[in-house]
Protein backbone atom coordinates (compact mmCIF):
# COMPACT_ATOMS: atom_id res chain seq x y z
CA UNK A 1 0.00 0.00 0.00
CA UNK A 2 1.33 3.18 -0.94
CA UNK A 3 1.28 5.76 2.00
CA UNK A 4 2.69 8.80 0.23
CA UNK A 5 2.17 8.88 -3.44
CA UNK A 6 3.33 12.42 -5.53
CA UNK A 7 1.83 12.57 -8.76
CA UNK A 8 3.09 15.00 -11.85
CA UNK A 9 4.14 17.36 -9.36
CA UNK A 10 6.02 20.75 -10.54
CA UNK A 11 7.11 23.42 -8.75
CA UNK A 12 8.62 27.17 -10.16
CA UNK A 13 10.43 29.85 -8.77
CA UNK A 14 10.25 32.68 -11.02
CA UNK A 15 12.07 31.45 -14.36
CA UNK A 16 13.90 28.48 -12.45
CA UNK A 17 11.81 25.26 -12.77
CA UNK A 18 13.16 23.83 -9.74
CA UNK A 19 11.00 20.43 -9.76
CA UNK A 20 9.52 19.01 -13.18
CA UNK A 21 6.61 16.46 -13.85
CA UNK A 22 7.56 14.30 -10.54
CA UNK A 23 5.69 11.09 -10.22
CA UNK A 24 7.04 8.50 -7.27
CA UNK A 25 5.61 6.88 -4.51
CA UNK A 26 6.54 5.61 -0.96
CA UNK A 27 4.77 2.36 0.19
CA UNK A 28 3.87 2.11 3.69
CA UNK A 29 6.75 0.48 6.10
CA UNK A 30 9.61 1.31 3.93
CA UNK A 31 12.55 2.98 3.80
CA UNK A 32 12.65 5.47 0.63
CA UNK A 33 15.94 7.39 -0.18
CA UNK A 34 15.61 10.65 -2.45
CA UNK A 35 18.70 11.48 -3.66
CA UNK A 36 20.62 14.14 -6.73
CA UNK A 37 23.12 16.24 -6.85
CA UNK A 38 23.28 19.51 -4.78
CA UNK A 39 20.48 21.84 -6.16
CA UNK A 40 18.22 18.75 -7.94
CA UNK A 41 15.28 19.91 -6.11
CA UNK A 42 15.24 17.28 -3.21
CA UNK A 43 14.53 20.12 -0.42
CA UNK A 44 11.69 21.76 -3.00
CA UNK A 45 10.30 18.47 -3.39
CA UNK A 46 10.05 18.02 0.34
CA UNK A 47 8.91 21.80 1.04
CA UNK A 48 5.85 20.54 -1.18
CA UNK A 49 4.85 17.72 0.45
CA UNK A 50 5.22 19.17 4.20
CA UNK A 51 3.05 22.43 2.88
CA UNK A 52 6.31 25.04 3.42
CA UNK A 53 5.55 25.11 -0.50
CA UNK A 54 2.26 24.87 -2.48
CA UNK A 55 3.13 23.61 -6.24
CA UNK A 56 2.20 24.53 -9.42
CA UNK A 57 1.03 21.55 -10.84
CA UNK A 58 0.52 18.04 -9.67
CA UNK A 59 -1.20 16.35 -7.00
CA UNK A 60 0.35 14.67 -3.39
CA UNK A 61 -1.31 12.29 -1.16
CA UNK A 62 -1.29 10.88 1.95
CA UNK A 63 -2.65 7.81 2.03
CA UNK A 64 -6.27 8.59 0.66
CA UNK A 65 -6.13 12.09 1.15
CA UNK A 66 -5.30 15.11 -0.88
CA UNK A 67 -2.75 17.26 0.73
CA UNK A 68 -1.42 19.17 -1.88
CA UNK A 69 -1.40 22.76 -0.58
CA UNK A 70 -2.46 22.09 2.96
CA UNK A 71 -0.84 23.80 5.88
CA UNK A 72 2.10 22.74 7.49
CA UNK A 73 0.10 22.34 11.34
CA UNK A 74 -2.43 20.24 9.49
CA UNK A 75 0.14 17.87 7.45
CA UNK A 76 2.15 17.51 11.12
CA UNK A 77 -1.87 16.73 12.43
CA UNK A 78 -1.98 13.92 9.44
CA UNK A 79 0.84 12.12 10.60
CA UNK A 80 3.94 13.42 8.52
CA UNK A 81 6.82 14.77 10.66
CA UNK A 82 10.10 16.34 9.24
CA UNK A 83 13.44 16.90 10.20
CA UNK A 84 15.23 20.15 8.37
CA UNK A 85 18.65 20.56 6.23
CA UNK A 86 19.56 23.46 8.32
CA UNK A 87 18.77 22.33 12.25
CA UNK A 88 16.61 24.15 13.69
CA UNK A 89 16.01 23.68 17.13
CA UNK A 90 15.33 26.02 20.21
CA UNK A 91 19.08 26.78 21.36
CA UNK A 92 18.32 28.61 24.91
CA UNK A 93 15.72 25.94 26.04
CA UNK A 94 16.66 22.10 27.30
CA UNK A 95 16.48 19.37 24.96
CA UNK A 96 13.41 17.95 26.77
CA UNK A 97 11.26 21.45 26.21
CA UNK A 98 12.39 20.91 22.35
CA UNK A 99 11.17 17.15 22.11
CA UNK A 100 8.03 18.53 24.15
CA UNK A 101 7.75 21.40 21.53
CA UNK A 102 7.17 18.05 18.65
CA UNK A 103 4.15 16.92 21.06
CA UNK A 104 1.99 20.04 20.93
CA UNK A 105 0.08 18.73 18.11
CA UNK A 106 -1.11 15.49 20.09
CA UNK A 107 -1.73 17.73 23.03
CA UNK A 108 -6.08 18.54 23.76
CA UNK A 109 -5.64 20.61 26.55
CA UNK A 110 -7.76 24.49 25.94
CA UNK A 111 -7.09 27.61 27.05
CA UNK A 112 -9.23 27.67 29.83
CA UNK A 113 -7.24 24.28 31.03
CA UNK A 114 -4.17 25.54 30.68
CA UNK A 115 -4.68 29.01 32.63
CA UNK A 116 -6.20 27.24 35.41
CA UNK A 117 -3.90 24.39 35.39
CA UNK A 118 -6.37 21.62 35.82
CA UNK A 119 -5.69 18.56 37.05
CA UNK A 120 -6.45 17.12 33.11
CA UNK A 121 -4.17 19.66 32.12
CA UNK A 122 -1.79 18.53 34.83
CA UNK A 123 -2.32 14.72 33.78
CA UNK A 124 -1.27 15.56 30.51
CA UNK A 125 1.46 17.04 30.58
CA UNK A 126 3.26 14.76 32.48
CA UNK A 127 2.76 12.05 29.93
CA UNK A 128 3.76 14.56 27.48
CA UNK A 129 7.08 14.75 29.42
CA UNK A 130 6.77 11.22 29.89
CA UNK A 131 6.38 9.87 26.25
CA UNK A 132 9.76 12.48 25.16
CA UNK A 133 11.64 11.55 27.98
CA UNK A 134 11.45 8.33 25.72
CA UNK A 135 12.01 9.47 22.52
CA UNK A 136 15.36 10.88 23.92
CA UNK A 137 16.17 7.88 25.59
CA UNK A 138 15.11 6.03 22.03
CA UNK A 139 18.02 8.41 20.14
CA UNK A 140 20.03 7.88 22.99
CA UNK A 141 20.11 11.38 24.28
CA UNK A 142 18.55 10.61 27.88
CA UNK A 143 21.21 12.11 29.81
CA UNK A 144 20.88 15.55 27.96
CA UNK A 145 17.03 16.11 29.02
CA UNK A 146 18.00 18.79 31.27
CA UNK A 147 20.94 20.48 28.48
CA UNK A 148 20.45 23.66 26.74
CA UNK A 149 19.91 22.08 22.77
CA UNK A 150 22.77 24.79 21.56
CA UNK A 151 25.16 23.41 23.88
CA UNK A 152 25.16 19.76 22.24
CA UNK A 153 27.03 18.34 19.74
CA UNK A 154 26.31 18.82 16.10
CA UNK A 155 25.32 15.51 16.06
CA UNK A 156 23.31 15.28 18.97
CA UNK A 157 21.56 18.37 18.01
CA UNK A 158 20.50 16.18 14.58
CA UNK A 159 19.41 13.33 16.96
CA UNK A 160 17.35 15.63 18.82
CA UNK A 161 15.24 16.93 15.82
CA UNK A 162 14.43 13.27 15.23
CA UNK A 163 13.29 12.65 18.52
CA UNK A 164 10.98 16.13 18.52
CA UNK A 165 9.70 14.66 15.06
CA UNK A 166 9.19 11.22 16.24
CA UNK A 167 6.99 12.95 19.17
CA UNK A 168 4.34 13.90 17.01
CA UNK A 169 3.27 10.47 16.16
CA UNK A 170 4.14 10.40 12.48
CA UNK A 171 3.28 7.71 10.10
CA UNK A 172 5.74 8.85 7.79
CA UNK A 173 8.85 10.84 8.92
CA UNK A 174 10.87 12.93 6.24
CA UNK A 175 14.54 13.41 7.46
CA UNK A 176 16.34 15.97 5.07
CA UNK A 177 19.91 15.22 5.38
CA UNK A 178 19.74 13.34 8.64
CA UNK A 179 23.98 12.50 8.52
CA UNK A 180 25.00 16.10 7.83
CA UNK A 181 27.92 16.88 9.95
CA UNK A 182 28.24 13.37 11.90
CA UNK A 183 31.62 11.54 11.70
CA UNK A 184 31.52 7.84 10.91
CA UNK A 185 30.39 6.44 14.19
CA UNK A 186 27.43 8.39 14.60
CA UNK A 187 26.40 7.61 11.11
CA UNK A 188 26.69 4.13 11.77
CA UNK A 189 24.14 5.01 14.80
CA UNK A 190 22.27 7.03 12.82
CA UNK A 191 21.40 3.90 10.22
CA UNK A 192 20.78 1.37 13.68
CA UNK A 193 18.31 4.28 14.61
CA UNK A 194 16.19 4.69 11.25
CA UNK A 195 15.91 0.85 11.09
CA UNK A 196 14.53 1.02 14.65
CA UNK A 197 12.33 3.89 13.71
CA UNK A 198 10.85 1.44 11.33
CA UNK A 199 10.32 -1.50 13.30
CA UNK A 200 7.97 0.97 14.88
CA UNK A 201 5.73 0.65 11.69
CA UNK A 202 6.82 4.72 11.26
CA UNK A 203 7.94 4.79 7.05
CA UNK A 204 10.85 6.73 6.29
CA UNK A 205 11.52 9.48 3.41
CA UNK A 206 15.30 10.80 3.94
CA UNK A 207 17.37 12.91 1.48
CA UNK A 208 21.15 12.21 2.22
CA UNK A 209 24.41 12.78 0.47
CA UNK A 210 26.08 9.83 2.55
CA UNK A 211 25.84 7.24 -0.44
CA UNK A 212 27.21 4.41 1.90
CA UNK A 213 23.86 4.79 4.44
CA UNK A 214 22.18 5.71 1.28
CA UNK A 215 22.83 1.66 0.16
CA UNK A 216 22.79 0.67 3.33
CA UNK A 217 19.21 1.28 4.14
CA UNK A 218 17.31 2.49 1.57
CA UNK A 219 14.83 -0.50 -0.08
CA UNK A 220 13.83 2.20 -3.02
CA UNK A 221 15.96 5.00 -4.52
CA UNK A 222 14.44 8.02 -6.49
CA UNK A 223 16.88 9.91 -8.48
CA UNK A 224 16.59 14.01 -9.46
CA UNK A 225 18.90 15.66 -11.57
CA UNK A 226 17.66 19.48 -11.90
CA UNK A 227 14.29 18.94 -10.86
CA UNK A 228 14.03 16.15 -12.92
CA UNK A 229 13.25 12.26 -12.32
CA UNK A 230 15.94 10.31 -14.08
CA UNK A 231 15.89 6.79 -12.21
CA UNK A 232 14.06 4.96 -9.27
CA UNK A 233 13.94 1.26 -8.21
CA UNK A 234 16.31 -0.68 -6.39
CA UNK A 235 19.80 0.68 -4.82
CA UNK A 236 21.67 -2.14 -6.90
CA UNK A 237 19.16 -0.95 -9.84
CA UNK A 238 20.34 2.54 -9.52
CA UNK A 239 23.81 1.98 -9.10
CA UNK A 240 24.34 0.85 -12.15
CA UNK A 241 21.54 3.25 -14.13
CA UNK A 242 23.69 5.30 -17.09
CA UNK A 243 21.63 8.26 -16.57
CA UNK A 244 22.75 7.93 -12.50
CA UNK A 245 26.65 7.28 -13.19
CA UNK A 246 26.62 10.52 -15.54
CA UNK A 247 24.58 12.68 -12.92
CA UNK A 248 27.48 11.85 -10.14
CA UNK A 249 30.69 11.82 -12.39
CA UNK A 250 33.22 13.45 -10.19
CA UNK A 251 31.54 11.63 -7.20
CA UNK A 252 34.74 9.43 -5.81
CA UNK A 253 33.25 5.93 -6.48
CA UNK A 254 33.87 5.01 -2.45
CA UNK A 255 30.45 6.68 -2.50
CA UNK A 256 28.67 4.24 -3.45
Amino acid sequence: MNLLSVQEMTKVFGGLLAVNDLTFTVEEGSIVGLIGPNGAGKTTVFNCITGNYRPEQGRIFFGDAAITGAKPHDIVEMGIARTFQSIRLFPTLPALENVLAGRHCRMQSGLFSCLFHTPAQRREEEAAVARCLEELDFVGLAGHAREKAGGLSYGNQRLLEIARALASDPRLLILDEPAGGMNDQETSALVDTIAAIRSRGITVLLIEHDMRLVMNICEKLVVLENGTLIAQGGPDEVRQNPAVIEAYLGVDDEGW
